[in-house]
């Protein structure tokens, strides 16, 4: 939010340095951005703050009036002026378009109040895009000489409006230097939406008064009644009271609509906004001033919506397939969520963001029903994401505004309204206060804020902090009792209520006046969180296997999953989580499938990349009709795809990636978590390929799945090479993982090593028969490896030979060629017991 500091020092008064002043807001949590100085001097040293703009020399920048407009001899788009700056008399040249009306009228019978440089001046080049700086030197133009000139804003860094010169208000007097009249500077402060109540004038100045210890002077909020009633003239209905807590109408009658003076316009621009005419500019004036968003209606063309009848405001939700024109020229459809303005004949506005076309002020408008309200700020921000409409009133109905300042608003934009367009002022106003927020009273004592700021304040201390923010408190001993006051949302009752008051008391106190102290609770008992750190071991095991971490979006769309469904299976009927205020069409649910939202970034990933190694750890979704809250399951997904090896100069491997690549990666993941009875057998998925797709058992229970994806899957996905996949429950894998693992020293004595060929039935897999080896040569068998498979006629058909690489070792001594054969022959004859195998010769 932009603030002028002239604006500021109408609620407070302010006698600390510009950067200074900054400094302390920014602390306070009102952080400023940047400073832009309007004609003051720049600081010397602007390290500290980002600042920007154009110093005005009180010599070279004056007020001048024009006292003749006159044709130029040679050019129809310029004109002479003829000026005095209080000293001397001079003829400026100028193409200002709001000149022309005078242009050959002879001395004006009232002179007109201008922007004068001097030659010499520094000023920025109107006619140029961008901010070039540039010096006023005497020369020539169509036959005329030149040596000073009458200002635009943008030629005075006020702002990038050019089309015309400034013209100030009649009463300015002449010669002053500009810089003394309108000079300014102007804080960008950032808005967070813990201070939504200081998006106005009068909260910043707040904050300054509590924070330099000046007296805050807030409007008066008096009005001029002085016409007839407003009772009887038009009438207020809410139906939605939980939405639109308080509605308030005032009325001003035989108003002239026409452009605003120049000190109204002016603050506007600084403070980022459009002037427009002279009562939409003291609705958006009023509402930067104090921050309540208001809306004028054209009272006529409400009346002849009503048949000539008093109209009746009706804030409600939209009709079925109700529409509106917005202020933006944009036809729109009403979601059904979204509270509306209207009347008996239909929609006037969506309420809280932007007015409709047909009721807006006019030129011709001559009377002005004036809205102010409070609205549900969570359904507003609804409204903003499902019609991607925002507003300077939405910014603030979003953030939430306290229903008190529906009236404050309305007074103090009726008697502004009067003050720049005249009229009169119906008595009294029409005020629905359906839901008065609760008055909100919270204790707190100095022990309160010693042992959570770590600073000792008496209560009086405590009591005059809030007080400067306008809380009212009464001090009972230790017991500072502090009432919130009407302007502000943000504090909450009970515990939090505290900490909200405390941290009040730690802005205005200081942030960098606490000091660093060490904590004096005792700390609380420091728990593990098992599965946590089982997460973090298994990402970091998954790293150097050569995979790559990926963090998929939780939320998705039925259809987005549906796709990892071939046509044969039947559709995931589980209920979904679905979100109440979805950010977008394709983020409706929380996901079922993990396996879905990492084949996306698989399917975004293919077109650029010739191998992919990817995993991800996280929950999925699943609600059921008897529980409150969903389950989240964790889940692991791995995926493989591409070349085996990355092109490279050396020839590495180009063979794409398969079954076995997967099964090794999956073997290597339980062997460094320490498992040992992990077993794979043939299943079928829907998802994976038939006859390329196991399942992973430990201890005999199934934890996950494994195979390449279904062909007709991985078309929907875009991949044309096959691609691996596995899907762990790692809540099962987790309760399995052993605590506890026995590690051995690294051998001192040699290995002997041997490879054996078994022949056994084709049915038998090679997992029974390592166990066997295994079995029968433990402890001096400690490593086997599978290195060939052969089939052919000299075994003989149903046979297949698995030929084996075995490490003979004992911890204790070398072996000898009698003890290897001794362990050969125990395995052999385990073979051949268990599973009828022999010896191939």
């Amino acid at each position: 939010m932009k603030v002028p500091l002239s604006w500021l020092k109408d609620f407070v008064e302010i006698d600390l340095p510009i950067e200074e002043l900054a400094k302390r807001l920014t602390l306070a949590g009102l952080e400023v951005e940047e400073i832009k100085y309007i004609g003051l001097p720049m600081p010397k040293d602007s390290s500290q703050m980002k600042s920007s703009g154009l110093p005005w020399d009180r010599e070279k920048f004056v007020i001048a009036e024009i006292l003749e407009v006159m044709p130029h001899p040679n050019a129809d788009r310029l004109v002479l002026v003829r000026l005095s700056d209080g000293k001397t008399e001079e003829i400026a040249l100028t193409g200002a378009p709001n000149l022309f009306q005078f242009k050959g009228k002879g001395p004006l019978d009232k002179p007109l109040k201008v922007a004068y440089a001097r030659q010499g001046a520094r000023l920025y080049d109107g006619h140029k895009p961008g901010w070039i700086l540039t010096t006023l030197k005497r020369t020539k133009i169509r036959g005329i000489e030149s040596r000073s000139m009458v200002c635009s804003e943008k030629e005075l860094g006020i702002s990038e409006e050019c089309e015309g010169i400034i013209v100030f208000d009649d009463d300015t007097p002449v010669g002053l230097p500009l810089v003394d009249f309108i000079g300014d500077a102007v804080f960008d402060i950032a808005i967070t939406p813990n201070i939504a109540r200081n998006a106005n004038i009068l909260g910043v100045a707040r904050e300054v008064a509590a924070l330099t210890g000046k007296k805050l002077k807030p409007p008066s909020y008096k009005v001029p009644w002085e016409g007839a009633p407003i009772k009887g003239r038009a009438s207020v209905e809410i139906r939605e009271p939980n939405l639109n807590p308080r509605f308030i109408l005032g009325l001003i009658e035989d108003i002239e609509v026409k452009p605003s003076p120049y000190w109204v316009q002016l603050r506007l621009r600084l403070a980022g906004m459009r002037p427009i005419n002279n009562i939409v500019d003291a609705t958006n004036y009023a509402m930067l001033e104090i921050g309540e968003p208001l809306h004028a209606f054209d009272y006529d063309i409400l009346c002849q919506r009503a048949g000539g009848k008093p109209p009746t405001i009706i804030t409600r939700l939209p009709e079925p397939d109700e529409r509106l024109t917005t202020l933006d020229e944009v036809e729109r459809s009403l979601d059904e969520f979204s509270v509306l303005v209207a009347d008996t004949a239909g929609a006037l506005s969506i309420a809280g963001v932007m007015g409709g076309t047909e009721t807006e002020v006019n030129q011709q408008t001559r009377n002005v029903l004036l809205e102010g309200a409070a609205w549900n700020f969570i359904n507003i921000r609804q409204t903003i994401a499902a019609q991607k409409l925002s507003s300077e009133a939405a910014y603030r109905f979003s953030r939430g505004i306290h229903p008190a300042m529906a009236e404050r608003g309305i007074r103090q934009c009726l008697s502004l309204m009067q003050q720049l367009a005249g009229g009169t002022i119906a008595k009294g106003l029409i005020d629905n206060y359906p839901s008065p927020p609760e008055l909100i009273t919270i204790t707190i004592t100095p022990t309160d804020v010693r042992r959570c700021l770590g600073i000792n304040l008496s209560p009086s201390e405590m009591a005059d902090i809030l007080r400067r923010l306008e809380f009212s408190v009464d001090v009972d001993k230790e017991n500072v009792r502090a009432t919130v006051p009407d302007h502000r949302l943000d504090i909450s009752q009970g515990v939090i209520g505290k900490a909200d008051l405390m941290e009040e008391i730690a802005r205005i106190y200081g942030y960098d006046r606490i000091p660093e102290t060490q904590i004096s609770d005792i700390i609380p008992p420091q728990y593990g969180n098992p599965t946590l750190e089982r997460e973090e071991q298994l990402r970091d095991l998954l790293v150097s296997l050569g995979l790559q971490e990926v963090i998929t979006y939780r939320l998705t769309s039925p259809e987005r999953e549906a796709r990892l469904f071939v046509d044969e299976t039947p559709p995931d009927e589980q209920a979904y989580v679905r979100l109440a205020n979805p950010i977008s069409n394709s983020r409706i649910v929380m996901r079922h499938s993990l396996l879905a939202s990492v084949l996306e970034s698989v399917e975004q990933n293919n077109r650029v990349r010739d191998q992919i190694a990817l995993f991800e750890i996280g929950p999925i979704y699943m609600a059921y009709a008897e529980k409150a809250l969903p389950e989240e399951l964790l889940r692991l997904i791995i995926t493989l795809t591409g070349r085996r090896a990355p092109a490279c100069w050396q020839d590495g491997d180009s063979n794409q990636m398969d079954f076995y690549d997967l099964k090794g990666l999956i073997a290597s993941m339980f062997a460094a978590m320490h498992f040992e009875s992990v077993r794979y057998q043939s299943a079928k998925h829907p998802v994976f390929h038939p006859g390329k797709c196991a399942d992973v058992l430990l201890d005999d229970q199934l934890v996950g799945s494994m195979g390449e994806l279904h062909p007709l899957v991985a078309e929907r996905y875009g991949l044309s090479a096959p691609l691996l996949a596995a899907d762990f429950n790692l809540d099962l894998i987790f309760n399995k993982m052993p605590t506890t693992y026995i590690t051995e020293p690294v051998p001192i004595f040699p290995p002997a090593l041997e490879d054996l060929a078994i022949v056994v039935d084709e049915s038998i897999p090679a997992k029974e028969i390592e166990q066997v080896i295994l079995r029968a040569g433990r402890p001096i068998v400690t490593e086997l490896r599978l290195f060939d498979v052969y089939r052919g006629a000299q075994i003989g058909a149903g046979r297949k030979s698995l030929a084996y690489s075995l490490v003979y070792q004992a911890s204790d001594r070398t072996l000898t060629d009698n003890e290897v054969a001794k362990i050969r022959k125990r395995i052999l004859k385990a073979l051949t017991q268990e599973l009828e195998a022999e010896l191939r010769s």
